[in-house]
């Protein structure tokens, strides 16, 4: 990754959005810019999808 990259986070579950939160500040760290977070499943009942900013996110399937 270099700087100025545009990087999609990619991780298998959305629970409180503690990872998906971590990466995309170390991303920032990085010089590069997180575009959006792609999960497999995303427990929303956790409400982590408030957590993560306000970048684009897709979920495959999501549990309420």
């Amino acid at each position: 990754m270099d700087p100025g990259d545009d990087v999609l986070i990619v991780d298998d579950v959305l629970a409180t959005g503690g990872t998906a939160g971590a990466v995309a500040k170390m991303v920032r760290q990085m010089g590069a810019d997180p575009v959006g977070y792609s999960f497999i499943l995303e427990l929303a009942f956790l409400e982590g999808r408030g957590r993560i900013g306000d970048l684009e996110t897709f979920s495959l399937l999501t549990y309420e």
